[in-house]
């Protein structure tokens, strides 16, 4: 557990008494009633004019320290209670787009409270799995989480007037150049030039030169291989490359996860029979055994609200939920190693799956693949918003109380974003997908709702070259990560390792280069290369300052993760963060 903070601090005497119901009352109130939804808008705002949208995380972290400031040191479990309710609400908002593709592809709008409450049955299972899986990656895995990261030592340092004082300078210099870059990214032609990703720099920064590198190798290699995929047939000219190279990387992930899972497998049953034998602990706290049954109970009401309300196939739900389990996995690797959530290339594949299995209509694939849509997010921010409660040692259970009840918000706020846009923007329920080129709309791109139903039009065409992508992601993220266990993970290379820097130099080339982390590497796979090589970039330039100041970080009295690299890249993130929320509040408020 990270070193954390003095809780000596006395709080402000007119603030409520840490876990009455006053105090619960009061951090609710400002999660789900005003940051959430403030964070709902500009989520749903950005997936409508661009396709994709911040985490509300970040944000919501630095405003909730405002509202926790007054009880000191302690501040920081509040703060974090309401950037846990807040990002879910504000995720939720995001999810708009799913009615967005609903009236692309014609589709009857049914009642709102069925509209509700199939998002709220699909949240709160998508909570459940996430929490399921937090002991793996959080607590044994220890992923990064480069965001869960920045929260926490926004928090940290928000909230403790000592830490501030030794972290202002370089997580509020962070902050300044990220919410420049931010805004300066679409707007100095030097900048646009450079695709400058001041938040996917700061995630470089936070995870390190080995991942870093790994990501661009990745990119790199997608890129070496346009050609061949122009000449397959797999992408038309001037096509970017990871259109071809998503499934490869999520395939890659799975692969490695594999054989991830069956070592941890192996290592319980090994723990479970010597436990056997030896007299039982008392337990501590609540097990595993409740999230399983909510997890259970949620999905079985998934699957009977599709049935029921929207006379969907049983088969197609209970594949969507299923599916859902494998990639609240994957893509939550994917968030702790590098910060990407590739919801949309979950939803893709889930679309493939199925058709694979029969599936033919729009409409009942919309239904099915919504479920992978928002329980992947879902769960993905509740794997990242326990790595920051972790860091901060903050209530495992009363966390979880704050994102069901962002969930219970959030499926209200995204029906009422989506009714409120549609209504006012009436081109927004324009199929892009049918438009000729000269008549699509330059301000609502929407490519999140582009790729859905894309996919779900192409319901009947040949899906051979997409299940090899798939099937070669998955040999190859399974070989590789073998061949690391084989050779990184061998006693004698890991001496040469230690041995002096040609032995590190060797092992760098080996694990960032040569055989690089599938969960790294995949990265690149998902964007293109500029944003891969920011990426590096970042890594790198924290690894090197790592070495020169390896010494300063314990001298400044910083927890061990509140290094000037996490620091720096945490403040990156959170100025391109509230850059992003400036520029889409502006667009929604001020272009008619």
């Amino acid at each position: 557990m990270p070193v954390l903070p003095s809780d000596a601090a006395p709080r402000a005497a007119w603030l409520p008494s840490p876990g009455s119901w006053q105090y619960h009352l009061m951090l609710g109130a400002a999660g789900m009633l005003v940051l959430g939804p403030l964070g709902g808008v500009a989520a749903a705002y950005m997936n409508f004019s661009l396709g994709f949208f911040v985490g509300g995380q970040v944000l919501a972290g630095i405003l909730g320290s405002v509202v926790t400031a007054g009880y000191g040191a302690s501040g920081r479990h509040g703060a974090n209670y309401i950037q846990t309710a807040a990002a879910s609400v504000a995720g939720m908002g995001g999810m708009a787009v799913v009615l967005q593709a609903m009236a692309w592809l014609g589709m009857a709008q049914p009642p709102l409270w069925q509209l509700v409450l199939y998002l709220l049955c699909i949240g709160m299972f998508g909570v459940g799995v996430g929490m399921l899986y937090t002991p793996l990656l959080v607590d044994r895995m220890q992923l990064t989480f480069p965001s869960g990261l920045a929260v926490a030592n926004i928090l940290r340092a928000l909230t403790d007037p000592a830490l501030l004082r030794r972290s202002v300078a370089r997580l509020g210099g962070g902050m300044v150049l990220g919410l420049a870059s931010g805004l300066g990214a679409g707007r100095v032609p030097g900048l646009a030039a450079l695709d400058l990703s001041a938040a996917t720099f700061g995630a470089g920064m936070i995870v390190g030169a080995r991942v870093g590198v790994a990501a661009l190798v990745g990119g790199l290699a997608g890129w070496a291989m346009t050609p061949w995929f122009i000449d397959a047939g797999c992408l038309a000219p001037g096509e970017p490359y990871r259109k071809a190279t998503f499934l490869v990387a999520l395939g890659m992930i799975m692969g490695a996860a594999v054989v991830d899972l069956a070592q941890l497998l192996a290592q319980a049953w090994r723990r479970w029979r010597t436990q056997r034998q030896q007299p039982s602990a008392p337990r501590r706290g609540p097990g595993m055994g409740w999230v399983a049954a909510w997890a259970l109970l949620w999905g079985g009401a998934t699957v009977a609200a599709g049935v029921t309300w929207f006379g969907q196939p049983l088969a197609f739900q209970l594949i969507a939920v299923l599916l859902a389990l494998v990639f609240a996995l994957v893509n939550g690797i994917s968030v702790g190693m590098v910060d990407q959530n590739p919801i949309s290339s979950a939803f893709v594949l889930s679309v493939i799956v199925m058709a694979g299995a029969g599936l033919r209509a729009p409409q009942v694939g919309l239904i099915a693949a919504t479920v992978l849509l928002v329980a992947t997010a879902e769960a993905s921010d509740m794997q990242q918003d326990r790595s920051t409660g972790w860091r901060l040692g903050s209530d495992r259970m009363v966390q979880f109380g704050y994102q069901v009840a962002g969930i219970v918000v959030g499926a209200l706020v995204a029906v009422a974003m989506a009714r409120l846009f549609l209504q006012a923007y009436p081109v927004l329920a324009l199929d892009q997908t049918t438009l000729p080129a000269d008549q699509q709309p330059a301000r609502w791109t929407s490519a999140m709702t582009y790729k859905i139903v894309g996919v779900l039009h192409g319901l009947s065409q040949d899906r051979t070259g997409q299940y090899l992508a798939v099937g070669a992601g998955l040999a190859i993220g399974l070989a590789t990560a073998l061949l690391r266990r084989a050779i990184l993970g061998h006693p004698a290379w890991q001496r040469f390792a230690r041995s002096g820097r040609g032995g590190q130099a060797a092992d760098f080339m080996l694990d960032a280069v040569i055989l690089p982390s599938p969960y790294a590497s995949s990265f690149g796979g998902f964007v293109n290369l500029a944003a891969a090589a920011w990426m590096a970039a970042g890594g790198v330039l924290a690894s090197v300052g790592g070495v020169v100041g390896a010494h300063g970080v314990r001298r400044q009295g910083l927890p061990r993760d509140m290094n000037t690299a996490s620091l720096l890249g945490g403040g990156l993130i959170a100025g391109d963060a509230l850059a992003a929320l400036g520029i889409g509040m502006a667009g929604l408020l001020l272009v008619p």
